[in-house]
This record gives C-alpha cells, structure tokens and sequence, in this order.
C-alpha cells in the first residue's frame, strides 16, 4: 500500500477576510432600503487579505457613494468597523456594525420622511 502524506495547513491567519451571515444581512438589509427609495442602484463586495469591502453605488458606473469596511487588524485599536465617503474620508469608525451603520440609517429615516 501507498503512504499517505498529510496536506499541509497554514495555522494562524486567515488567508481572506470575510462577512459573516449576520454582518451580511444587516448590510444587505440597509441595501435593500435604499434601493426601495431609489438612492442605490448596485453593489459591489470585495474579499481581500486585510479587509472585506461592500461597496454601494448609485450608478454602475460611478464610484461607491458609501463602502462598509471590514478590517480585523484594527479590532484593538479604532475598531474594526468603517463607514467610508465616495471621497475616501471615513465617516464613521467603530467596534460595532450597528453604530457605524447609524448614519445610513438616519439618511433612510430621512428619505422616508
């Protein structure tokens, strides 16, 4: 009989940031809302090494009027948690989802309003 040789697994880090289904489905719900009032039109996620991106749009083809930054690096300092502007200023940085999602959710109650 052949040898079998175990395949070799890297320990520690991950190799690509994700959402979880939680975080996901807050951020896809908020979606859902403005593109039910017409602000948003697509979206965009990006899966990479130090960061998860979702990125909103109101064009296709424009740049993303807001991205929600996921950046577990960042946990023990500003938190991991940002708002991003279609400028490239952070709007709002915190350790929880929720709270860095709070000015979308104002911008919606306004909307609706």
């Amino acid at each position: 009989m052949g040898v079998v040789t175990p395949f070799p697994l890297a320990r520690g880090a991950p190799t690509q940031i994700g959402f979880d289904r939680a975080e996901l489905t807050r951020i896809l719900d908020i979606y859902g809302r403005m593109v039910a009032a017409g602000m948003w039109r697509d979206y965009a996620i990006e899966l990479g090494r130090d960061a998860a991106v979702f990125a909103a749009f109101r064009r296709a083809a424009e740049r993303p009027e807001y991205r929600v930054e996921k950046r577990p690096d960042l946990r023990g300092r500003q938190g991991m948690w940002a708002l991003v502007g279609e400028a490239g200023a952070v709007l709002k940085r915190g350790h929880e989802l929720a709270s860095v999602l709070a000015p979308l959710e104002r911008r919606l109650l306004k909307l609706v309003d």
